[in-house]
């Protein structure tokens, strides 16, 4: 079932899927990683096919590392994948975590990046036993703050010069949620 956004796109309302990264996912992965809008907003990018590899065989990888702090997920949509989820363990003595995630723009203003962060946080919360989870997305990436608003994720402020991009020094917007604050999800 779909309905429109304000931009008459069409909202997807049936849940992405997440999975393991598999090395195959490299052509899908490169898709949108090689786009420069895609990865505007990101220290990284746009990926040559090698540094997508490494990306993709990193992830792979880190399945094996005990203990694991990473856990990165092909996001699909049926049988596409159109994206990337991440949780970060940034320590298991203080339960702290961060997620990303990073869409297709062929996707975006659909709903999949509020999908997206509801599982990642689904799965740091129930999973990891994490009590705090954080995001940072770029001040300008507006679209970013409001899925992480919408996530019910609390901004906590602005750091400044946090990551060098193309076109200079980048801010940090922060957003957190406890695992108390957490419920079953945004609506």
């Amino acid at each position: 079932m779909t309905g429109l956004s304000r931009q008459n796109r069409p909202v997807i309302e049936t849940w992405v899927t997440l999975r393991d990264f598999v090395v195959g996912d490299c052509q899908a992965v490169h898709a949108f990683a090689s786009l420069s809008e895609a990865c505007r907003y990101q220290a990284w990018g746009p990926n040559t096919e090698e540094q997508t590899r490494g990306f993709v065989q990193g992830a792979v990888d880190a399945r094996l590392q005990s203990p694991r702090t990473r856990f990165a997920y092909a996001v699909c949509l049926g049988d596409d994948l159109i994206g990337i989820g991440e949780v970060k363990v940034r320590s298991w003595v203080h339960l702290q975590g961060e997620i990303s995630y990073l869409v297709h723009p062929r996707v975006w203003g659909r709903g999949v990046g509020t999908t997206i962060g509801g599982e990642l946080l689904s799965r740091g919360f129930g999973q990891l036993g994490l009590h705090r989870i954080y995001a940072t997305c770029d001040p300008r990436n507006r679209g970013s703050s409001r899925v992480l608003g919408k996530l019910g994720m609390t901004y906590e402020g602005r750091h400044r010069h946090t990551a060098l991009l193309r076109d200079g020094w980048r801010d940090s917007e922060v957003f957190s949620i406890l695992d108390e604050e957490w419920g079953p999800g945004p609506s």
